[in-house]
């Protein structure tokens, strides 16, 4: 017996020493790549080794509900500065030091939860549940771990119940049996979390490498091949599709809220909306919505690895059925540049332009720029007055379509200044000449606007070829490639930043945005996260070098029709709204703590403020200002070729006649042709 013990024993030990030396070699090439190919590379040092100590204890327990203080304290004096000695020396059993604590601690809670699961839980004790923004500290103590649990989950099913019934009496009245039921699965659910992390280790070392990588920038990331595929897949206007569109609700359960009549779940007949999705199975690996991350169902779903999926869903209260599903090729509606016409006294055009796609794979033309010139085309055939881009929310994508959709609307000369890690500049230049329209263009943006969509607004307000109104954008001026981490190695990716652009002028947007001509309040504009806000945010720079360009119009009639805008702007009451609601989001979400009494309640209470919040953001963007939009003739005759698309673009419609800053777009194009008259 004692031999068949010192074998496994000694098997397990092996077995961790091999994870290891993989470990540290991924890592070092990780390491390699990065100190070769980025734009920035950094000595692997203290400063690493602290920060992504730092950071992965943080990722594994955000909450501070995992690791005791003590853990905490005596892995950080092993390991915080010492990582990047063991990294480089080939030795990464610190990793299975801490993962082996992680699980202590998970296996810790798992037999508290079990505990508590089999107990009746008073929730009339005498308590107060604190919030704060952030909890750096790490703070649990041993004997203090099943309280902070048992206070946890009387908090979680006070805050599920409130948020069952808006008559407090009745919540009141039922409390007992709803608590029953709410304690059980809440307490299940979190159980199945454990499992689910004591069962993978995957997760944890991609996690691990990835905050590796996040040390050199926010944009430097650890890709595994299903992470790429998903990526990638993210870029296109087409991909592999289960054609339907799903939500969460505030619940955290994933309902199923449009089918694609066109795609592969319509077609089974067995799928319908608000049909609730309960677990998705890959073949190899099923992952259970309850108690799997966000990231990793999206993973699952959007991978184009996976061909075909197993859905495992419910239908209102009937029991659980499965669909086996395989994926097509579909396009992306949401993920398409599309055209409107809006008329107000004046004839406008209007493209929303929701990334910068392109077909990676293929490396052929059919891309985003492409798109939009075909939308330009279809509008000048209505005679319109000006143009109107919309690049809210646009995150970015191919730098190659940001630069061809440049060259549609700028004549000829430099469009950017380009370094790279050897601080080499570059010039890029219109790659066509001429323009595809000539007529005044205005440009919308807002905090969500980045990377790809900066570099486009840039040029555009260099060149004074646009007036660019909105919030101030996110602050991304670097540019991405992904690279293997050695040739032929189809399993290990880093997406690393290569390059830094600049503006014509030798100024960069980098960590503080484009600021636009006309600053206009966006709802959420205080919440949306900067890059200045990311710690390893490469700074701001200046080149000495300017270059010579001939802008479009002058500085004064850039001037003049953002003057007369910004004086709308400021009378308008639904901007004054905007205004007065984002005070009242960053009133609760940055608030840095308060606390309530443990009670149904407060809880009801609180949680009511805050739905009553959600429910006026809700209200207010549907304000209807009634504006008319309406389709060109050209999508006219296509609509009735391609009746499915009917629907949707139903939905875009309405959505953009009640929008504000397309109005206030008309107004400014309005001026334009009013001054020129002149």
């Amino acid at each position: 017996m004692k031999k068949i013990t010192f074998v496994l024993l000694f098997s397990t030990f092996s077995l961790f020493a091999q994870n290891s030396s993989t470990n540290c070699d991924i890592l070092l090439k990780i390491n390699k790549l990065l100190q070769k190919e980025h734009y920035n590379p950094k000595p692997v040092n203290d400063s690493l080794s602290a920060y992504v100590f730092d950071e992965l204890l943080n990722n594994l327990d955000p909450s501070r509900n995992v690791f005791l203080k003590s853990q905490a304290d005596s892995l950080s004096n092993i390991y915080r500065l010492q990582l990047d000695n063991l990294i480089l020396n080939n030795n990464c059993s610190f990793l299975n030091d801490i993962r082996k604590e992680y699980k202590k601690s998970l296996l810790r809670n798992k037999a508290i939860l079990e505990k508590l699961n089999k107990e009746t839980i008073d929730y009339n004790t005498k308590d107060t549940v604190r919030f704060k923004k952030q909890d750096s500290n790490f703070y649990l103590k041993a004997n203090e771990a099943e309280k902070a649990w048992n206070k946890k989950i009387r908090y979680e099913v006070f805050n599920d119940i409130a948020g069952k019934s808006k008559n407090l009496d009745s919540l009141k009245l039922n409390f007992s049996t709803m608590s029953l039921r709410s304690q059980k699965n809440i307490i299940e659910n979190e159980l199945c979390k454990i499992n689910v992390s004591l069962t993978n280790d995957k997760p944890f070392e991609d996690n691990f490498y990835n905050i590796f990588c996040g040390y050199f920038d926010p944009h430097t990331n650890y890709f595994s091949n299903e992470t790429k595929s998903s990526f990638v897949s993210t870029l296109s206007k087409e991909k592999l599709s289960l054609g339907l569109e799903v939500s969460l609700n505030e619940k955290n359960e994933i309902n199923i809220i449009e089918i694609d009549p066109n795609g592969p779940a319509f077609k089974t007949g067995k799928i319908k909306k608000g049909d609730q999705i309960l677990a998705i199975s890959n073949q190899k690996e099923t992952l259970e919505v309850s108690c799997s991350s966000l990231e990793s169902i999206a993973a699952m779903i959007s991978s184009e690895l996976n061909t075909n999926l197993t859905l495992t869903l419910k239908r209102n209260s009937g029991k659980p059925f499965k669909v086996f599903i395989e994926k097509q090729v579909l396009k992306d509606e949401e993920n398409t540049v599309y055209s409107f016409i809006a008329d107000k006294g004046i004839k406008a055009g209007y493209i929303k332009i929701p990334s910068f796609y392109s077909n990676f794979e293929e490396g052929n033309n059919k891309g985003c720029a492409q798109d939009v010139a075909k939308e330009t085309v279809k509008l000048m055939q209505d005679d319109i007055k000006g143009l109107i881009l919309d690049l809210t929310d646009n995150g970015g994508g191919s730098m190659e379509e940001a630069v061809k959709l440049a060259g549609l609307f700028i004549d000829r000369g430099p469009i950017s200044i380009v370094t790279d890690n050897k601080k080499q500049l570059s010039i890029i230049n219109d790659p066509y000449k001429g323009v595809i329209y000539k007529g005044p263009i205005i440009i919308i943006i807002n905090g969500n606007s980045a990377s790809a969509s900066e570099f486009f607004a840039d040029i555009m307000q260099d060149y004074n070829r646009a007036v660019i109104i909105g919030s101030t954008s996110l602050g991304k001026a670097t540019m991405q490639t992904i690279l293997p981490l050695e040739k032929n190695d189809d399993q290990h990716f880093v997406k690393l930043t290569v390059s830094k652009f600049y503006r014509i002028t030798g100024k960069s947007h980098q960590a503080v945005g484009v600021i636009p001509d006309v600053q206009i309040p966006t709802i959420y504009q205080d919440v949306f996260q900067k890059e200045s806000d990311f710690p390893t945010a490469l700074k701001n720079e200046t080149l000495n070098s300017r270059i010579r360009f001939s802008p479009y119009v002058s500085n004064e009639l850039i001037e003049s029709l953002a003057q007369k805008s910004r004086e709308r702007v400021a009378q308008d009451p639904y901007f004054k709204s905007v205004i007065a609601l984002n005070a009242n989001i960053d009133a609760i979400i940055n608030k840095p703590k308060f606390e309530i009494p443990m009670t149904l309640v407060a809880v009801f209470e609180n949680l009511s403020n805050i739905n009553s919040l959600s429910e006026k953001i809700n209200n207010f963007a549907i304000d209807n200002l009634n504006l008319n939009v309406y389709n060109s003739e050209y999508n006219k005759s296509l609509l009735l070729l391609y009746p499915s698309l009917i629907e949707y673009n139903k939905i875009q419609l309405d959505s953009l006649r009640s929008n504000h800053y397309l109005n206030e777009s008309i107004s400014i194009i309005s001026d334009y042709k009013a001054i020129r008259k002149n």
